[in-house]
């Protein structure tokens, strides 16, 4: 692990970050930072509304500043939205300031989980199936490009999941 030794949590939306990355915070005894809360609590509106009014572009921006100061930052574990990886700038902060756990999820699963939620911008469309799929064809290389950690997360138990992180995090540590 890097000197920040932050856990960065990464994957497509409805991949499970978050609760996964609390629950896991919490086993380990360290913070957690939801990198979208943070964006919405800094601004004082929700990503959607970042969205109509400053573009993808603009939520692109201040994406990257939040995660660039997070990478500054040390025993944190932090959910990254799922675009972060998009910006070359971010991926290099990622592998710089910690460990990268790649939570995979199929597009099925993906769609069965985000299909009702309006807080996903990116799949306010006609065809958000569609949209996951195209999403995850771009993003799915990146995100294995900067994983440390591959790990299925196709449902279950997530305290399963976390246990499973946990021993794959000290294996690291250990090597």
């Amino acid at each position: 692990m890097s000197a920040n030794n932050n856990i960065y949590l990464v994957g497509m939306p409805g991949a499970g970050k978050t609760t996964v990355g609390r629950q896991l915070a919490r086993r380990m005894g360290r913070a957690f930072i939801d990198a979208d809360h943070e964006i919405e609590a800094r601004t004082g509106v929700r990503i959607p509304l970042i969205f109509d009014i400053e573009g993808e572009q603009g939520f692109r921006d201040r994406e990257s500043k939040v995660i660039a100061e997070l990478a500054n930052e040390s025993d944190l574990v932090i959910a990254t939205g799922g675009g972060a990886i998009l910006r070359p700038e971010n991926r290099a902060a990622l592998k710089q300031g910690g460990t990268v756990i790649y939570l995979h999820v199929a597009p099925h699963l993906l769609f069965e989980r985000t299909r009702l939620d309006p807080n996903r911008p990116l799949l306010q469309v006609a065809d958000p199936m569609q949209k996951i799929e195209e999403l995850f064809a771009q993003r799915d290389p990146l995100y294995r490009e900067v994983a440390d950690i591959v790990i299925n997360s196709m449902g279950g138990s997530i305290n399963h999941l976390v246990k499973q992180l946990e021993r794959q995090l000290q294996q690291r540590c250990a090597a």
